[in-house]
């Protein structure tokens, strides 16, 4: 499972390429030749050509040079993030001092590097960057080229405009910034709890397989070792009258015997043969919660058809990712239970639902809602920590399982509560139901055995 300090901010400049804003900034540069020609040719606004191009051609020469210096696909660490994002935001800051302060009404240009540093930079770096923007900005309030018109006439906006033009740059940096990096970060968080999710699928997926392979060997090899095994006892009979030889015969025949018993005890962890991959939904629930029979809780399973129904009790796909949610359920319930997990199965002509019940304290309330987002992280109170001072719930278990069962077709609900019928189930409750459909093996089909065998190739 990846680590989540995979997620920590040291990383977080390491994402932007140097040819993203690299493009970026050429958009920005052809923007305002296109805005300063349209400006004096269109609308006879009298502005300073020299100094306005060599701004430009300050942010030219300044684009030019990682492109000659460095790959394509060069990552900027922090700091050279950082100062490609303070270059373009004094450079754009100078043109606006050239052609009207804030009242040039493109001053709002100067929110696109704050916020592409929201999504790549550390809160340090962003802040740095969001205060260097703001302190611009109120300088250009006080101190600029007036715009004018090529007849001399001054072209400027009413002070108040002017201060509510400040304000709603400055706001615009800070919410900008807030929720590029909001929308970033629980985009990336999603996306490395969607990766430690395929890596538990792929692992539960390779102990499938192994078992598969386990049972494949035991049954290729096991007429090879009854052979031997066969021979060996022939030859001990016949060897009684030469002692050295007749031990060599006894061990051969030993050995025979010990490759069989590590086969069959390696063939106890799992099998993938035909029959198997459908199993009744008992079984697959006991797999899935035999390793934490042993923890110290008592952990009770009930199976039942719901009322008014006669339906037998179905058989399921014994897949992978079904196994693995629900083995994570109950081990989150074990966790947190007192004495006592409860497992009820039922299930109806047309759903199956299990229920997962602790007699904990059950989840807490003001999560509730967000119970199955990954990194969820809680404050812990002194006597939780003394009690499982190991545990660091972040979230990512009940991700797996939550996503892992609702790929499978499953609907996953979490309440607390107390079950009318037992009241001493009033901890966490979690409920999974499926479509019966969705994982019932089809009616009438008969479960297949090993099925033909291929050889394995030496």
């Amino acid at each position: 499972m990846p680590d989540p300090s995979l997620l920590a901010e040291e990383t977080r400049s390491n994402w932007v390429r140097l040819r993203t804003l690299v493009v970026l900034r050429w958009i920005a540069i052809a923007g305002q030749i296109i805005a300063i020609t349209v400006a004096q040719r269109a609308f006879d606004i009298d502005v300073d050509l020299g100094l306005c191009y060599l701004a430009i051609g300050t942010s030219v020469i300044a684009n030019l040079i990682p492109i000659f210096v460095y790959p394509e696909n060069k990552r900027l660490s922090e700091w050279e993030a950082l100062a490609f994002l303070f270059f373009d935001i004094a450079q754009l800051a100078f043109l606006l001092f050239l052609t009207g302060g804030l009242h040039n009404p493109f001053a709002l240009l100067i929110l696109a590097p704050v916020t592409i540093s929201a999504t790549a930079l550390q809160l340090r770096s962003i802040l740095l960057l969001g205060g260097f923007a703001v302190l611009l900005i109120t300088l250009l309030m006080f101190f600029h080229v007036p715009l004018q018109t090529m007849d001399g006439r001054i072209l400027q906006l009413p002070p108040i405009f002017v201060l509510g033009h400040w304000s709603a740059i400055c706001i615009g940096i800070v919410f900008e910034a807030v929720y590029a990096r909001r929308v970033t970060s629980e985009i990336h968080t999603m996306s490395q709890a969607l990766l430690a999710t395929q890596m538990a699928l792929a692992r539960e997926q390779k102990l499938t397989d192994l078992g598969g392979v386990v049972a494949a060997a035991a049954h290729e090899l096991g007429t090879p070792l009854a052979t031997i095994k066969l021979v060996s006892a022939e030859l001990m009979e016949e060897l009684g009258d030469a002692p050295e030889l007749h031990e060599d015969a006894v061990l051969i025949r030993d050995q025979a015997d010990r490759c069989r018993d590590i086969l069959r005890s390696m063939g106890r962890a799992g099998k993938d043969d035909l029959h198997l991959r459908h199993a009744p939904l008992g079984t697959v629930i006991r797999e899935a919660a035999e390793p934490h029979f042993d923890r110290g809780k008592e952990v009770n399973i009930s199976l039942e058809p719901a009322e008014n129904t006669d339906a037998a009790q179905p058989a399921i796909a014994r897949r992978p990712e079904i196994i693995h949610g629900l083995r994570n359920l109950v081990q989150n319930a074990v966790d947190f239970a007192h004495e006592t997990v409860w497992i009820d199965a039922i299930w109806t002509d047309t759903r199956i639902e299990v229920r997962i019940i602790d007699d904990g304290s059950g989840f807490p309330p003001h999560l509730l809602g967000r119970i199955g987002d990954p990194f969820v992280r809680r404050r812990r109170s002194a006597d939780e920590r003394a009690k499982r001072p190991e545990y660091e719930g972040m979230g990512l278990g009940l991700f797996i399982a939550k996503t892992l069962l609702e790929r499978s077709g499953a609907e996953i609900n979490f309440a607390n509560g107390t079950d009318n019928t037992r009241l001493q189930k009033t901890g966490a409750i979690v409920e999974v139901v499926w479509p019966r459909a969705e994982i019932e093996m089809e009616p009438g089909t008969k479960s297949s055995g090993l099925g033909q065998n291929i050889p394995i190739e030496v």
